[in-house]
């Protein structure tokens, strides 16, 4: 910017006599500059390269850099930088700053003496012109330096600054707005950059090192230590030259602006623009920096078991404000808070709370768990429990609380495929973009793409009593909510997952999912363990955690209750720390009662139900009570004859429930009794097959195709 003078003439000497016959300061702005602005629109126009993302307490949370250019911290208030660093920039820069009017006229005569007769280049702009250079880029000069005509125009803008402005104001624009080195501009970017502190501890060595730099930033080491060492000495400071040499060189070689690891990157990254001011978002500053802290302590204790990535969303039940996003543990720049990854078996809750809003079930319904092959026009399906064991008969709550597949899938043939499929939509899980055949049956079992950040919204649903919100990462009014799902179902379904009982066939009764204060909790695990889930909630806040790997990679022998729950516990407990969380209480319609068991498959006890579902025994109902139907095959499937057996050895096995006294009646032709299994040799085209009664008529029917 010019600070040194050009090659000066005897022109100086008159160009200083002018100015001194000049008397009062000159009114009108000098020709072809701008007005002299006020120090206030100085410091409103002044715009940090960092914008700054603050915290629902207005406190920083995250920096991002939006301006390429240059690198700018906060404006920084003379009263909070060194008193050291103004002594030494004066020192090296204007020594008779508080003495002048805005231009030195002693050192103007004697720079005009020394570059003439001395043949030494000297300059002699004051800290009032070099800011006034700074404010106005027609004044500012190029690479080849100023013009007579700018730096004409410099002393007289100089002057009208100091009409207007006080020393201190000028002193603090000057020390925000200079270069010290490279992009680092001001003096808060260049204590952070060099020497890693704020502006207000810089010692005398440090700003004796920043004051070297001003008149030439991209100086070598040496002869910024040289100048350093040669302006300690006017300062009569103790410090050695070698000390200070060794200062300068550890400053010049540190990593600009080297920064900790930031807390939340990929909030900052949707927020903060260029030319923006601080954002206020909704995070807790302390929950970011706590949840993060604890997802990168438990990825380190999973290291070997290939468990590399995880991320964590905290939300506020009542208003869907976001309190924690961490997207990743600091390694990746990949956003795991809305990638897509397979949900596993954190959607069974809405799954049970759709049969349970229907009247399918009760929480007290036995069903069976034991191998099932469903018939689907791209084959059988066959579930498997995550043990790869049966349980037999167990109730809905034990089902659901300690995630049994089977029973899950046994509930979605009674539910119905499509429309589970509509009511995931309706609980905002928009990111099942394929129709409900393209998931088929494993829909159950969580096959579906889905995002932490929408799946974790959909579990505030369930906190809610079925109230559904919109969340958000910025201060807003209060979001009216709708009810989607039956206040009393919901109900239901977070006592089960609040159960730790119910939860102890598959988690055991000690396990991460136990926390200090009431919490309804699912975990989650994905096909060949490539995703890791869990989700739950207290009276106030609604916590979920993702771990597993961003490439897709499978972790090694890592389930929910190891992966993801310990994040979650850590948490829970620390948000509750200080506040209870109650159970909720019962909305009208829903009753609790004794209920029994016949055979006592499990022991009686108290279990919630809808009004007008209510039993006081649950009995297992033998097969011939039970309505007849077909089993295999099923509606519209499609059975492939294999090529590597021989026509002869060719068998298709027709299964029915409660088919005794019924017969097998294939394309109109009688087969046999229905009451056992019966193998059939397959015959290519499509075929209609019944059950049929001694009188003819069909009681149960299927149509399949043989390819």
């Amino acid at each position: 910017m010019g600070r040194g003078g050009s090659a000066a003439t005897v022109l100086a000497a008159a160009l200083a006599a002018e100015l001194a016959m000049g008397g009062a300061p000159a009114k009108a702005a000098p020709a072809g500059a701008a007005a002299i602005p006020t120090p206030e629109q100085v410091r409103a126009a002044y715009m940090p390269s960092d914008a700054q993302l603050l915290d629902r307490h207005g406190q920083p949370v995250q920096s991002l850099r939006v301006n390429l250019r240059v690198r700018r911290l906060p404006w920084t208030a003379l009263d909070d930088i060194s008193p050291s660093l103004p002594g030494a920039v004066l020192q090296a820069e204007d020594q008779r700053f508080y003495q002048h009017d805005g231009v030195d006229l002693k050192a103007i005569g004697k720079a005009a003496w020394d570059n003439l007769w001395r043949k030494r280049a000297r300059g002699a702009s004051t800290v009032t012109m070099q800011l006034a250079a700074q404010l106005d880029p027609a004044i500012r000069g190029g690479a080849a330096g100023r013009s007579w005509g700018q730096k004409w125009d410099q002393m007289l803008a100089a002057r009208q600054l100091e009409a207007g402005w006080s020393k201190p104001q000028i002193l603090e624009a000057y020390l925000n707005l200079v270069s010290f080195r490279g992009e680092l501009q001001g003096v808060g970017a260049a204590a952070r950059g060099l020497f890693g502190k704020a502006p207000s501890g810089l010692n005398q060595t440090e700003s004796v090192i920043l004051a070297s730099l001003l008149r030439a930033p991209e100086a070598p080491a040496p002869q910024v230590a040289s100048r350093a060492c040669a302006l300690a000495r006017e300062l009569r400071l103790a410090d050695s030259c070698a000390a200070i040499e060794q200062s300068t060189v550890l400053a010049l070689s540190r990593p600009l602006l080297a920064s900790p690891l930031p807390p939340a990157p990929q909030v900052a990254r949707q927020l903060l623009k260029e030319g923006a001011g601080p954002v206020r978002s909704t995070l807790d500053g302390d929950l970011q920096r706590y949840a993060q802290a604890a997802l990168r302590q438990q990825l380190m204790a999973l290291r070997t078991r290939n468990v590399n990535d995880g991320a964590v969303v905290v939300l506020d039940n009542a208003s869907g404000d976001i309190l924690a996003y961490v997207g990743n543990a600091g390694g990746s720049d990949v956003d795991g808070v809305a990638a897509l990854r397979q949900a596993g078996s954190t959607l069974k809750p809405f799954l049970y709370e759709l049969a349970l809003e229907r009247r399918l079930i009760t929480a007290a319904s036995l069903l069976e768990d034991s191998q099932i092959d469903i018939s689907t026009p791209s084959g059988l399906y066959i579930p498997q429990n995550y043990d790869k064991e049966f349980k037999g008969y167990v109730s809905a709550r034990t089902s659901l609380a300690s995630s049994l597949n089977v029973p899950a899938v046994r509930t979605l043939l009674m539910t119905g495929l499509d429309r589970f499929y509509e009511r995931l939509h309706v609980v905002g899980l928009d990111s099942l973009t394929e129709g409900a055949d393209y998931y088929g049956y494993s829909l159950a079992l969580g096959s579906a793409e889905v995002s932490l950040l929408e799946l974790t919204n959909a579990y505030r649903t369930l906190a809610s009593g079925g109230l559904q919100g919109t969340v958000g990462l910025l201060p807003r009014p209060a979001q009216a909510r709708r009810r989607v799902l039956d206040a009393g179902a919901t109900f239901i379904v977070g006592d089960v997952l609040a159960d730790r009982a119910a939860r102890s066939v598959t988690f055991g009764l000690k396990n991460e999912l136990a926390t200090t204060v009431w919490s309804a909790v699912k975990t989650g695990t994905s096909k060949d363990m490539r995703d890791n889930w869990c989700l739950g909630y207290t009276e106030r806040y609604t916590v979920g955690v993702w771990v597993g790997n961003f490439d897709g990679q499978s972790m090694w022998d890592v389930s929910g209750v190891s992966g993801a729950a310990p994040v979650w516990r850590d948490v829970i407990d620390y948000l509750h720390q200080h506040e209870p969380s109650r159970a909720p209480v019962a909305p009208a319609g829903v009753l609790r009662r004794q209920v029994a068991f016949e055979p006592a498959l499990e022991a009686p006890r108290a279990e919630w139900f809808l009004a007008g579902t209510e039993t006081p025994v649950v009995a297992l109902v033998d097969d011939g009570r039970r309505a007849p139907r077909i089993l295999y095959p099923g509606q519209s499937s499609i059975i492939a004859i294999d090529p590597d057996i021989p026509d002869a050895s060719q068998r298709v096995t027709f299964q029915a429930q409660a088919g005794q006294g019924l017969q097998w009646r294939l394309d109109g032709a009688v087969l046999g009794q229905a009451g056992a299994d019966y193998a059939w040799r397959p015959v290519a085209g499509a075929h209609q097959l019944a059950l049929v009664d001694a009188d003819a008529r069909v009681i149960a029917e299927t149509r399949f195709h043989v390819r």
